[in-house]
């Protein structure tokens, strides 16, 4: 009981204090891009060392190590893709809201609120990596499997849409190719269902403390669905693109990848 307490209250300081270093960036540069950057790498960085967390006094075990790979290289991935198109814009149309005298007092309450809501997160990957089980078993491959899905999946996703942007000829289209054409977000599908993974680990017979292990996708699916993910980002679109992005929604599902139809509601 005592550990894992410790480890969420080290894992609560610790994205407190990092999300204190993105409003500083934030502050410095006038640009609130650069907050996701540094929110993914904070996560990865946090949850890496809550996965190698020792355990009753033990080096880490192979599960330990697999974890803290596996959220390494989910934040890599999409940090470093954060930052480049980060460097691209003069600001990240998700955040650009008129706060007037009051914008950094609020802005670091919100990234300290965000710092908040990501300890289930980061709590999810520590239980799991803490299943106290020495060796692998076929659940913590599959968990890696899903994983790494999510990545390709969202790496492609990425890549699709840049492509897309990239060609003069689409210029004020929307873009619905690829995996576009069944989702209108399937960048955010991927990222939950990599979520999806720390479950398949961190639920074993004998370890209550693994059902925290839900938090993950629990949360961030109400994060892109409900919150700052795709409500946002759809107001923006339909100022941008207004009909176009309406026919769009017409015919393709809002968050998971499924077969366009024609009238389909969102």
């Amino acid at each position: 009981m005592a550990m894992f307490l410790g480890g969420l209250a080290a894992i609560a300081l610790s994205l407190a204090i990092l999300m204190a270093l993105a409003w500083g960036v934030q502050q410095h540069t006038g640009n609130s891009g650069w907050v996701d950057t540094i929110w993914t790498f904070a996560v990865g960085l946090t949850g890496a060392g809550a996965a190698l967390w020792p355990l009753a006094g033990e080096g880490p075990n192979a599960r330990q190590w697999l974890v803290a790979g596996l959220i390494a290289l989910w934040s890599i991935r999409l940090g470093t893709h954060i930052a480049i198109r980060t460097k691209g814009i003069t600001d990240d149309p998700r955040f650009a809201a008129e706060w007037g005298l009051n914008a950094p007092r609020r802005m670091f309450i919100f990234l300290q609120n965000q710092a908040l809501g990501s300890v289930p997160l980061v709590f999810a990957i520590f239980v799991a990596a803490h299943v106290p089980e020495p060796a692998l078993r076929v659940q913590d491959v599959l968990g890696a499997v899903i994983l790494l899905i999510g990545i390709a999946g969202e790496a492609l996703a990425d890549a699709q849409l840049r492509r897309f942007r990239h060609d003069a000829a689409n210029k004020g289209r929307v873009c619905d190719v690829g995996l576009w054409r069944w989702s209108r977000h399937p960048n955010y599908f991927f990222e939950w269902l990599g979520w999806l993974a720390y479950p398949v680990i961190g639920l074993a017979s004998g370890y209550p403390w693994g059902w925290a292990s839900l938090l993950a996708p629990i949360f961030m699916y109400w994060i892109l669905v409900h919150v700052t993910g795709i409500p946002p980002l759809e107001a923006q679109m339909l100022t941008s693109r207004g009909e176009r992005y309406r026919a769009y929604q017409s015919r393709t599902s809002m968050f998971f990848p499924l077969p366009p139809r024609e009238g389909m509601a969102a």
